[in-house]
């Protein structure tokens, strides 16, 4: 099996280079509105955003960043494929402007926004992030009543692009040998994700400011989205590439991908670190089978047993379904004019 990986320098606003109905997936984390890290990006994308944040009106920024968030909205309406399914990763903001904090719900914008466009929302994630400090307050501290409440999550936001879901073909290989595990669809499928901590990004630590327009998430979370949402031979497009961590993701998840971003020193770090790829991806394919194999034992521990067994892997399954799961390794890894052609291979147990 091999998969494709293009990445181009580019506005997102305009994905000109990605035709019509030809995503299957979209998932991606924007800049998030009302986060003085993006406030430069946003007024560089529309002055309107500055003149705002200058005569201290937070709606009327809150709003005009939006509106260039919008407009990429429209062109994942354009090439997303009916019932492909749109993951955004965003948190809400908290903000001071001109003397007065408060909250910026993002998250709240973003789904009116897919709404309007004609996507069916679908029950959202909440990812809790560790704490980055012991202070869980903001405001007067011990006193009351003007605390605040710390913020320590962020949203992924599910939607699907018309009322339809996508059908396969009967028995379709490429989608029963993308199949997870039971354990991992109860893990997976819960509406708070605890368990997934943050990382440090892979950029050069002498780069400050590169490293200060990075804001990328845990490889985990795209990972599990991909394994959740697609199929092999699907395309996973994200439009605020960052660090590249969606396609690292599908690399991994042998998925198409498609990337768009503004920084090619992203792509130029991501480059430095692509001959790693194999390595990650075969770690993580045996972490996999190694939890299974935990779930396992713990199963018969509690003395319940087991009516199927996988046929790619010495083990037993819960359901019917888990029978045809065969994980994939990338084994070869080629640069192309536009990004990499991968080379993957099934998953083999030593």
């Amino acid at each position: 099996m091999e998969t494709t990986h293009r990445v181009f320098v580019g506005d997102s606003r305009d994905l000109s280079q990605v035709t019509d109905d030809s995503v299957e997936l979209v998932v991606t984390s924007p800049p998030y509105p009302m986060i003085e890290m993006w406030d430069d990006l946003f007024t560089e994308l529309d002055p309107a955003v500055g003149e705002a944040l200058a005569a201290g009106d937070g709606r009327d920024a809150f709003e005009a960043m939006h509106a260039q968030l919008d407009r990429v909205w429209d062109e994942l309406e354009r090439v997303l494929v009916d019932g492909g399914i749109a993951c955004i990763n965003v948190g809400d903001a908290t903000r001071s402007v001109d003397g007065s904090f408060r909250v910026y719900p993002n998250h709240a914008r973003v789904l009116e926004a897919f709404e309007r466009r004609g996507f069916d929302p679908l029950p959202d994630i909440l990812w809790r992030k560790p704490a980055n400090s012991a202070a869980k307050f903001m405001g007067s501290g011990m006193i009351p009543p003007n605390a605040y409440v710390t913020l320590e999550h962020e949203y992924i936001l599910v939607f699907r692009k018309g009322e339809e879901s996508r059908s396969f073909e009967p028995g379709a290989d490429r989608r029963y040998e993308a199949a997870y595990f039971w354990e991992e669809r109860n893990r997976w499928f819960t509406d708070v994700w605890t368990d997934v901590r943050g990382e440090l990004q892979a950029i050069d630590a002498t780069d400050d400011d590169l490293r200060e327009r990075s804001a990328a998430y845990p490889l985990e979370i795209p990972y599990r989205l991909l394994c959740m949402y697609s199929a092999y031979g699907d395309t996973v497009l994200d439009p605020f590439w960052g660090t590249g961590t969606t396609t690292l993701a599908a690399m991994c998840a042998g998925r198409d991908s498609v990337g768009y971003e503004l920084e090619d020193a992203f792509l130029e770090v991501f480059d430095e670190g692509v001959e790693a790829v194999p390595a990650l991806s075969r770690s993580i394919g045996r972490a996999r089978l190694e939890r299974h194999r935990e779930f396992v034992d713990r199963r018969r521990e509690e003395g319940k047993g087991f009516e199927y067994d996988a046929d790619y892997y010495e083990t037993p399954v819960v359901t019917k379904m888990e029978r045809g799961i065969r994980l994939r390794e990338v084994s070869a890894v080629h640069e192309t004019d536009d990004g990499y052609r991968l080379e993957h291979a099934p998953l083999v147990l030593e």
